[in-house]
Order: structure tokens, then C-alpha cells, then sequence
């Protein structure tokens, strides 16, 4: 589900001192003029969110102006494309995911490569998911469920953000580490995969904890595991699927930053350094924390390494479920 607007602004309200610029000078490797994230999803969830906090942040240090362009689509490679063919002068950033960055192979025929196409500025981080499922399913526990799905194969239908989304791959490879098969249904974001998993038109989810965590709370959906390898702070009695299920099962979800492949060096650095030092920021430490956002950052190779590593992991998974689409 969509984080409401109320939610959305608490998050990123800052103390006095932080809306103070943290750079008395303009950047001299960035463009002037406006400055654009594209958030290729829905307005609300964690990649929104995130982008929002960057941009906020961006505005006050090169004093200009940062905005947020939601383009939703196909993963988010729509928005992706835009960005890929943009004026390639580091104006037009991209909030990335794994859908974009690493598990590109289940779509056939994309219009670009993602690969060649882009590049990273800085991996932000990652936010693990939630198993959950509707309260009038009868499973108390993620035994329970595997059970289930294991004498039943394919009945039991979870929701995710569409294809390739990493709510969406998380659930793959949850499914061949279990040894189960389930039904996937995607939707054009997580608020109305949420929606139907609340109503009941759906099983469960495999969704973001940014998202999930809050409904959960609030007696709404019931959470079974955690997917990370250790317990999440924001969900902190909910045991791990590592715990309970496959020892060392580790999946998360994660957003970077991004841009054209065709950006010069040193403006990719520039952007990098500055983009660090929002997310090392002491005011916006619980901000992360409330989003669930485990804090990566690093250097522009350190994500090329990083997107490497994470396209081998889930090609694997693509190629191992038969995963192909358009």
C-alpha cells in the first residue's frame, strides 16, 4: 500500500538545524537549473519517499531547484527509459531498483539496455520484505503455509508490484528455496496488491517492510517472516525466513541512485559525494529507520560491482522459474 501523505511529509520533517544548507556553495560539477528524480512508480511507496528525501536535500545543498517526476510502468523501466535518454548533463536522475538495475532479463524486448544504458550514481540502500497474508487465511506460521503450498501446489496467489519488481522476485526465490509454487498476480503497484491482500482477493504478499511494516502493526494483514538475514528493527518480533525455514536466505529489496550512461565522470562524482553525505546526515538517521532503509552508499564502481553481483543472483532465479515476459 501506498504510504499516506500525512506519512509521507512526517517522514521527511526536519529539525531546525537540518533545514539549514549543508553546502554554502553551488556544485561545480552539476547543471544549473532544475534538477529531475524519476520515481517510476506510484506516488507513496518507498521509492517516492526516497526520492522526495534525496531531492529535499539536493534543493537545499546546490540551492536550485530538485523535483520528483513519478513515471509507473513495467517495472519501473519505463521511467528508466526516460532517464536513459535524457540530456546526458546530470539533470535527470533516476530512483533504481532491482526490477531496473539486475532483473531487466524477464523483459524480452525493452526498448533500451539497462546496462549500457545507465549507470549508478550511488546504491542508497536496501529494505527487506515481509511474508504476509490475508487474516481470514488460517496460517499462524510460515510452517504452516509452506506446508500448505506444498501439498497444493499453485492455489495460493501473492501479490506484488508487477513483474520483475523485487516484491515480485523476492517471492520467486522464496518459492525455490521452500521448494513450493504459488500463483503470481501482478498489479500496478503495491497499493493495490496491498489492497486486494487486505480485502482478501489475494493470499499474500512478499512486500517491502517500509510498506508492509505499518499494516502489520495495526492488526491489518498478518506477517509470518522477515526476509533479510536478521531481524528488522521496525518489525522486531517477527522471526526471520532464515530462522524459521532456510537457514542463510537473505532477499531484499534496494534503490539506488542513478543516471545516463552518457553523464561525464566527474559530474557522476560529484553528484555521489554529495549523495553520501545526505545519507550519513545525523537528522535523517530515523527517517531511514522509519523507512526501513538499511544504509549502503559507497562509491560509483562500488555500484557497478554491487548491480553485477545482484543481476547474476536474480538472472539465476529468472532463468531457474522460466520468468518471460513481452
Amino acid at each position: 500500500m501506498a504510504l499516506s501523505r500525512r506519512a509521507a511529509c512526517a517522514m521527511l520533517l526536519l529539525t531546525p538545524a537540518a533545514l539549514r544548507t549543508t553546502s554554502a556553495f553551488a556544485a561545480p560539477n552539476v547543471p544549473s537549473g532544475v534538477i529531475k528524480i524519476i520515481a517510476p512508480f506510484v506516488p507513496g511507496g518507498t521509492a517516492d519517499v526516497l526520492a522526495r528525501a534525496i531531492a529535499t536535500r539536493l534543493g537545499q545543498m546546490y540551492k536550485q531547484s530538485v523535483i520528483v517526476q513519478n513515471i509507473p510502468g513495467s517495472g519501473g523501466n519505463i521511467g528508466a527509459q526516460v532517464a536513459a535518454d535524457a540530456k546526458p548533463n546530470g539533470s535527470t536522475l533516476l530512483l533504481g531498483t532491482i526490477g531496473i538495475h539486475a532483473a531487466y532479463s524477464i523483459y524480452r524486448h525493452l526498448p533500451y539496455n539497462p546496462p549500457k544504458d545507465l549507470q549508478p550514481v550511488v546504491v542508497l540502500g536496501g529494505v527487506p520484505c515481509v511474508i504476509a497474508v490475508n487474516l481470514k487465511r488460517p496460517f499462524q506460521t510460515l510452517k504452516q503455509l509452506v506446508d500448505y503450498a506444498r501439498t497444493n501446489p499453485r492455489k495460493l496467489t501473492f501479490g506484488s508490484a508487477g513483474y520483475g519488481s523485487s516484491t515480485h522476485m523476492v517471492g520467486e526465490l522464496f518459492q525455490q528455496a521452500a521448494g513450493i509454487q504459488l500463483t503470481h498476480i501482478p498489479y500496478k503497484g503495491s497499493a493495490a496488491s496491498m489492497s486486494d491482500l487486505i480485502g482478501g482477493q489475494i493470499d499474500m504478499m512478499f512486500e517491502l517492510i517500509t510498506t508492509a511494516g505499518p499494516i502489520v502493526k495495526a492488526g491489518q494483514i498478518r506477517g509470518l517472516a522477515v526476509t533479510s538475514k536478521d531481524r528488522s528493527p521496525v518489525l522486531p518480533d517477527i522471526p526471520t525466513v532464515s530462522e524459521l525455514l532456510v537457514p542463510g536466505f537473505d532477499a531484499s529489496g534496494w534503490f539506488t541512485i542513478a543516471t545516463s550512461s552518457k553523464v561525464p565522470e566527474a559530474t557522476v562524482k560529484q553528484l555521489n559525494k554529495d549523495i553520501n553525505s545526505i545519507l550519513r546526515l545525523p537528522e535523517l538517521q530515523a527517517t531511514w529507520t522509519n523507512l526501513a532503509l538499511n544504509i549502503m552508499g559507497g562509491s560509483p564502481e562500488d555500484g557497478r560491482q554491487f548491480f553485477a553481483s545482484e543481476t547474476k543472483k536474480w538472472s539465476k532465479v529468472i532463468e531457474t522459474a522460466h520468468l518471460s515476459l513481452g
